[in-house]
């Protein structure tokens, strides 16, 4: 663990911003609000809502991230993707986007509606992420995040791949990338040692998911392709009807792993909350993080 004295000279640098997906009803809608409502006194740099595979959240993930700009004055990123959208499509919700203030985009691939199946572009559309990134690049200046992946993306052929790719997106005009979650900080940090060396110079922005549910985690770290240690699986053990004790773990084991990373020098995080602010609002407490004093209830 830092010290006091380790976490405040680190506290003047510290950024985080948090990812919300779009909720499916109206009980899960009031959840997702008090959380944005409570995590956003913590002044993120942005926070981002995620685009259901295919495209299948379209409306929601736009009306989540005008409500979120326009209630909390925090920028707002919405994610993206080529499945599912023609370029024309692209070009219209873009511009739409542009049109109401939102600056802010994380392009990616994005997931095919049935998992498991081969991914083929969309006729019309944008192929890869790549190719999207450069597109809302000649549509106007937004701010563009792309995803990394340290321990590669499933379709990757190689870690070689996974590298020059990245940097062809930033290449492309992508300001960010955001890591896919991951629980040893050694795969992040060769990754990271690894983009230096390929000269990329953009951020790598760690992603931390706090655990609320360690069979939800198993299910995610499998679609993605990231591992999840032993003593993860050892300590959650047991657990899965005892909430109190599941966050007390929790909470020790992202606090540990976000101020390791931050005595290798990473000063940006990313938050994948899952739509709830408990955990990650006592970490960003932890760090130092106390914002303005103006929640809403």
């Amino acid at each position: 663990m830092m010290t006091v004295q380790e976490k405040q000279a680190a506290r003047n640098d510290l950024r985080v911003s948090f990812e919300f997906f779009p909720p499916k009803t109206e009980k899960m809608e009031e959840t997702m609000w008090r959380s944005i409502h409570r995590l956003a006194p913590l002044n993120p740099s942005f926070v981002s809502v995620t685009y259901g595979a295919g495209g299948t959240t379209r409306d929601r993930t736009h009306g989540s991230v005008t409500r979120i700009q326009g209630e909390t004055g925090i920028p707002a990123a919405a994610h993206l993707t080529c499945v599912g959208h023609t370029k024309d499509e692209i070009e219209q919700i873009a511009r739409k986007y542009w049109d109401e203030g939102i600056r802010s985009i994380v392009a990616l691939r994005g997931d095919l509606p049935d998992a498991g199946d081969t991914y083929e572009p969309t006729p019309g559309g944008y192929p890869y992420a790549v190719d999207l990134v450069a597109g809302l690049k000649e549509i106007a200046d937004f701010d563009i995040s792309v995803s990394a992946y340290p321990e590669m993306h499933p379709d990757a052929p190689s870690a070689d791949f996974e590298i020059d790719y990245l940097k062809r997106k930033i290449d492309a005009g992508a300001n960010r990338a955001i890591t896919q979650f991951f629980f040893d900080n050694e795969t992040y940090l060769r990754f990271r040692d690894k983009c230096d060396a390929a000269g990329i110079t953009a951020p790598i922005v760690p992603g931390i998911l706090p655990v609320t549910n360690f069979a939800s985690l198993l299910k995610f770290a499998d679609m993605c392709g990231a591992s999840v240690p032993e003593r993860l699986r050892w300590r959650f053990d047991g657990l899965d009807e005892d909430p109190e004790t599941r966050r007390m773990v929790a909470f020790h084991e992202a606090i540990s792993q976000v101020e390791g990373l931050m005595k290798e020098g990473v000063s940006d995080f990313h938050f994948y909350t899952l739509n709830r602010a408990e955990l990650t609002y006592a970490i960003c407490h932890a760090l130092g993080i106390r914002g303005t004093d103006k929640a809403a209830a």
